[in-house]
């Protein structure tokens, strides 16, 4: 009575769900890790042309995975309701057509008759694909294996192949710097509605601190990462202007001195020197802090006020000096190649 049924569901072994693009022909792409779930995206033929079904990584953990385990969950609900409506549509469809098959072979002239009804019209049996979520503006491509990605905020490795780009990482870095300073004062306003102004000043202040932190931890990877083709640096020498600045002088002849200037050079490490302070002595001025940095401003006893100003200043320099670094070695590259 169920022939079609049954031959339908013997060819039914899988459903395949689609999955669409954005406009720019980016896919959506989930860290299957529980304590990460990073949102990102990949250009759709990098995924089929690039990356491996080996190994995926995440753009900002680093997790790792076969390629088959980076769907978002969104994607993963859809395709669950989705295989489900085309089992149903199938199962609906096959019986319809064996209803219609037994009737037809009915004797209606006889004392007892049957017949088979399945109430509904057809219903569809093809997937309809995942929807793209909206476009990411932030989008990359990775300077070593050239594949192609987007993400919301800041990434570190290629998720193709695990590169870390020191380049991307500080210039991610310079921007989440800015984005705590330019909005600090819609931070303040917001955190007084909800926790006072006491506890909005105490937080918007740590915030502004740690953004010299983050800034000279920033250009000390980087230093680290493109100083390294060269030798092994002494242990955190990027973490002293003076001394990181001769060893550039070495390599490509003028350093930090030569870039910044004196003077701003001097400018800068009064922020390293605030750095440090703050690091190590709770911003409370000692005797140190003022013959190494030749900060008039405060006197031993005093604490640091770190403003707007200083994080400009901050950003702008060390902006300066990793574009100067990363010209000088791309000079040098292109003398070895023969360009």
């Amino acid at each position: 009575m169920f022939e079609n049924l049954l031959k339908e569901m013997k060819k039914l072994k899988s459903v395949s769900v689609p999955i669409d693009t954005d406009s720019k022909g980016y896919v959506d792409k989930q860290c299957p890790s529980e304590s990460c779930e990073f949102k990102f995206k990949v250009n759709q033929e990098d995924w089929k042309n690039i990356f491996k079904d080996e190994a995926v990584w995440c753009p900002l953990c680093k997790y790792e995975a076969t390629s088959n385990q980076w769907f978002t969950k969104e994607q993963a609900q859809h395709a669950q309701s989705e295989s489900m409506s085309v089992v149903e549509g199938v199962i609906h469809n096959a019986m319809k057509e064996d209803a219609r098959k037994f009737n037809g072979r009915q004797n209606r002239k006889g004392f007892i008759s049957m017949s088979l009804k399945v109430p509904g019209g057809k219903k569809r049996t093809i997937a309809l694909p995942a929807e793209a979520a909206e476009e990411m503006q932030l989008e990359i491509q990775c300077e070593s294996c050239c594949s192609r990605f987007a993400v919301i905020g800041s990434a570190y490795f290629c998720p193709a192949c695990g590169h870390n780009s020191v380049e991307q990482t500080f210039f991610d870095s310079l921007r989440k710097i800015s984005a705590k300073k330019n909005n600090i004062g819609i931070i303040r306003v917001s955190l007084e509605g909800e926790v006072g102004k006491d506890e909005a000043e105490l937080i918007c202040r740590s915030l502004l601190e740690t953004c010299i932190s983050d800034g000279v931890v920033a250009f000390q990877k980087l230093c680290e990462g493109l100083y390294e083709p060269h030798g092994k640096a002494p242990f955190n020498v990027f973490q002293r202007l003076d001394q990181s600045d001769e060893l550039w002088k070495v390599v490509y002849g003028e350093g930090y001195s030569d870039w910044l200037g004196k003077r701003g050079l001097l400018d800068l490490n009064v922020l390293y020197q605030k750095r440090h302070l703050l690091a190590h002595n709770e911003g409370i001025v000692d005797e140190k802090y003022v013959a190494k940095s030749g900060d008039t401003v405060y006197k031993v006893g005093q604490r640091l006020v770190v403003t707007i100003a200083n994080i400009e200043l901050l950003i702008e320099s060390l902006n300066t000096l990793a574009t100067k670094l990363l010209a000088n070695r791309e000079n040098v590259s292109s003398y070895l190649n023969g360009k």
